[in-house]
């Protein structure tokens, strides 16, 4: 999709950045375990995320928000997988509006340019098992499925880790 910009988020975007997030992983079905609820917290606190990361949004001409993204950076103290030298890719959301479109896409390959450009050497992420879309785009763009960093989330549920070398 041509016009997609993938840009920083602005603060006046936190909240709707929040929700459309929200929105995404509730469509599809991935709030739908325990952890469920305290995790729409998480993915509706923009704001923290800008704050300890680097917080994208995919927006169409119009400034419309389409997606978003975070990159995260060791230290962080939203990281979960990332060691050093590493990035991390988290909350990756497309609008239900806009899916179909190459938004996710879109915001993938600007996020692991974002992370070369900030020096790390490898992209990783986790995923849950039932994320199956977003398993095929992370194998198109040349991500590897590594089970050895696989991991639980403290309530039991099994996350996939992903990386790509930079």
């Amino acid at each position: 999709m041509s016009d997609i910009i993938v840009r920083s988020a602005r603060p006046e975007e936190f909240s709707a950045v929040g929700e459309l997030t929200v929105e995404a992983y509730r469509v599809s079905g991935y709030l739908d375990h325990d952890e469920g609820p305290a995790y729409a917290r998480s993915l509706r606190d923009a704001a923290r995320r800008a704050e300890h990361g680097h917080l994208l949004v995919a927006v169409n001409g119009g400034d419309e928000l389409l997606g978003t993204a975070t990159v995260i950076e060791p230290g962080s103290p939203l990281a979960e997988l990332c060691g050093e030298t590493e990035a991390e890719l988290r909350m990756v959301a497309v609008s239900p509006r806009a899916r179909r479109r190459g938004v996710g896409e879109t915001l993938t390959r600007a996020a692991l340019e974002l992370a070369a450009e900030r020096g790390a050497k490898r992209m990783v992420l986790s995923s849950a098992r039932m994320m199956t879309a977003a398993h095929r785009l992370y194998e198109r763009l040349g991500f590897d499925r590594v089970p050895s960093r696989d991991w639980y989330t403290d309530g039991g549920l099994h996350l996939l880790a992903f990386t790509k070398d930079l």
